[in-house]
């Protein structure tokens, strides 16, 4: 981007969101962590330099999600970019034999759902932009064209359609750059210490798609800053 954008990214107090606020920062953007931790968030924050700021949003919660986009347009008038990264794992370690039904619905809730509504509601900031983006971080144990595992099935099949979804906002808003990314198994809380990439590694993606791929660049599926299958 040729000018300074502001972003907003959710659930992003610790990993890979924080890391992807850290590097915004560095680059000049204004950054929003929004987030429902409001204390584990304002203590991430004050080890970053830069043009930070924290939004109280619970992804899985209409009420929060619409108080919060209001919050933002009294304060803003426009956001260019918005980055889906909050995300919970509940199953990790289960198969689909195990899955508990209302474990699948919260996950859905939030990987899914979160994301539809936190797009729908802030697509009027976004839409005054002049160059919206929308970037959903996936992952690759949603990947449809590798198989899927019978490991974490809720969060899996919650990554899956959080591609789908990707999609569906790319075909309806064709002046928005929509993509989905998956960041790889990357050493976080959720990764674990023996995934093979770094926090700086996972961002890397996200970062690039917020600032600097090119505005045609919409309606994929991206891995390294490139397209992968679906």
């Amino acid at each position: 981007m040729n000018f300074s954008p502001t972003i907003l990214i959710t659930g992003a107090y610790k990993g890979i969101g924080l890391e992807v606020v850290r590097q915004l920062a560095a680059r000049g953007a204004r950054v929003i962590l929004a987030a429902r931790k409001e204390e584990a968030a304002i203590k991430a924050l004050s080890g970053i330099q830069g043009d930070v700021h924290f939004l109280p949003l619970d992804v899985s919660s209409p009420a929060s999600i619409a108080a919060a986009a209001g919050i933002l347009a009294g304060l803003m008038d426009r956001l260019d970019v918005l980055v889906n990264n909050a995300a919970i794992l509940l199953d990790d370690g289960e198969g689909v034999l195990d899955l508990d039904g209302d474990v699948a619905l919260k996950t859905f809730a939030t990987n899914t759902v979160g994301p539809l509504r936190v797009t729908q509601a802030f697509h009027a900031l976004l839409a005054k932009s002049k160059a919206p983006r929308v970037i959903n971080v996936s992952s690759g144990a949603g990947q449809l064209a590798e198989g899927l595992q019978d490991w974490a099935p809720a969060y899996s099949m919650s990554k899956t359609a959080l591609n789908a979804l990707t999609q569906h906002f790319a075909a309806g808003l064709p002046h928005f750059a929509v993509n989905c990314v998956s960041p790889g198994w990357v050493r976080t809380d959720m990764g674990g210490a023996a995934a093979p990439l770094s926090v700086e590694q996972g961002a890397d993606t996200i970062v690039w798609l917020a600032l600097d791929a090119p505005q045609s660049l919409t309606g994929q599926f991206l891995r390294e800053r490139k397209p992968i299958a679906w």
